[in-house]
């Protein structure tokens, strides 16, 4: 049993892949913060403008994301294998994916947004604002492709600070013309919202430049662009990750679902939720990071043929996230009302967010570790079973239970959260049994 606590040398292999993750996510919310900041300046309908259009790319582009998994699973695998000339070409898979999809549904989603964004919003100045910044942002979707699938190369082999380095750099960018294009600074135009989209756009393509910059001067030797997987490889590529993809898909799908059920509630409801939400997000940074550790350490094992090590890894990160998470719950409990009202200023919308944030401070460790186990299975190349818990549990369990507990049979957001929690462990008790029975173990890529 003591084993499932890792050792300093394992817990320093962990942090090595998962710190830099955490420094690019955090920096990531910062980039969020001074977003809102600039676009505040410009009123209300921006501001909504701006949120729903942002909320919504996340909806569209989320398919694309999970292409990173199947680079991930696969250069971990080769890195193991030691067969250190090949790990590069799974992100040349990458980038083609991300072109041979991206291109076309870049193209469908962008002449579907002006009809589109009419359902999101019947307000004459946000649709006016919204859709030429939605429109804008979803022209950024080949980049965020290219860019998680090199993320997910640089976890792959150990090299997570590529990834901070160049988040850093990409995100001072969109701050700078964010400044620039928002306001018409430097004699450029003051495009306002759109300003926002463009500066957010034109970020993410100058850091795929950048990725490529350093995948030319750390992985040429590795395959990068000059070994390009044959169709069947890239076939057996698309399959590996189109889970991962069609999971990302449906759970950013449930997060707008969750949002209509608690609208159903009431508008006090939804604005606590949305701060609820925000705590969520923040609060599983960490294990974020170690869940990406975990995927590309349990696929290190299996590249090395040593099963036993690569439980224990997903053991390992999980009881990391574990403990993150009790001890999480002992900060957060005890301060959860003057948190709140950090945020809530309405003593009542306080008061209902009081107890679901307790609930979800007691379900957190669980959740954490859920999260941890689930993407070990990825890093195992079983990235069917994972999208399967996630998607049953969300869809089949969560959401169909909370719309019938909160808007059908009138017990509030209290009950939808008893609900939330409930769905949080059983997704990790899911996972926990699944990882336990390995049946990962023997999957080939």
């Amino acid at each position: 049993m003591k084993h499932l606590f890792p050792n300093r040398d394992r817990r320093k292999a962990i942090w090595a892949i998962a710190l830099p993750i955490m420094g690019g996510m955090m920096s990531q919310n910062i980039l969020n913060l001074v977003d809102i900041g600039m676009v505040g300046h410009l009123g209300d309908a921006a501001l909504a403008a701006t949120g729903i259009g942002s909320f919504t790319n996340y909806l569209a582009i989320s398919f694309i994301i999970g292409l990173s998994a199947g680079v991930q699973a696969l250069a971990a695998r080769r890195l193991g294998e030691e067969r250190h000339d090949e790990t590069a070409i799974p992100l040349n898979g990458g980038l083609i994916l991300s072109l041979l999809i991206g291109v076309p549904l870049c193209a469908i989603l962008f002449l579907a947004i002006p009809s589109a964004f009419t359902f999101l919003s019947d307000d004459p100045a946000v649709v006016e604002q919204g859709v030429p910044y939605l429109q804008v942002r979803i022209l950024s979707m080949v980049a965020v492709g290219m860019n998680f699938s090199f993320r997910g190369y640089w976890s792959a082999i150990h090299m997570t600070g590529v990834y901070l380095r160049t988040l850093l750099i990409m995100h001072t960018i969109n701050i700078f013309l964010n400044w620039v294009l928002i306001f018409g600074k430097l004699g450029m135009p003051e495009l306002g919202v759109l300003g926002a989209g463009l500066a957010t756009t034109i970020s993410l393509y100058i850091g795929t430049i950048v990725y490529f910059f350093f995948a030319l001067r750390h992985a040429s030797d590795k395959g990068f662009l000059h070994r390009i997987p044959s169709p069947s490889t890239l076939l057996q590529q698309f399959k590996l990750s189109l889970p991962s993809s069609l999971q990302q898909l449906f759970f950013s799908a449930g997060l707008v679902t969750l949002i209509w059920i608690i609208s159903q509630i009431g508008t006090a409801e939804v604005a606590a939720v949305n701060v609820l939400m925000t705590f969520h997000i923040t609060a599983i940074l960490p294990a974020f990071g170690v869940s990406l550790a975990a995927t590309t350490l349990v696929g290190n094992a299996l590249g090395r043929n040593d099963t036993e090590d690569a439980a224990m890894w997903g053991w390992n990160a999980g009881v990391i996230s574990l403990v993150y998470g009790i001890v999480l719950s002992l900060v957060l409990i005890p301060f959860a009302d003057p948190l709140l009202g950090v945020f809530l200023t309405n003593p009542e919308t306080r008061q209902l967010a009081y107890l679901p944030m307790i609930l979800w401070a007691l379900s957190i460790g669980f959740d954490t570790m859920g999260m941890v186990l689930m993407n070990a299975m990825i890093g195992a190349g079983d990235t069917r079973r994972s999208m399967w818990i996630s998607v049953i549990a969300q869809w089949v369990f969560f959401l169909p239970v909370a719309y019938v507990v909160g808007p059908v049979l009138g017990l509030g957001l209290l009950a939808v959260w008893i609900v939330n929690g409930l769905y949080r462990v059983g997704q990790a008790v899911a996972c926990v049994q699944q990882w336990s029975a390995r049946n990962w173990a023997g999957i080939n890529i």
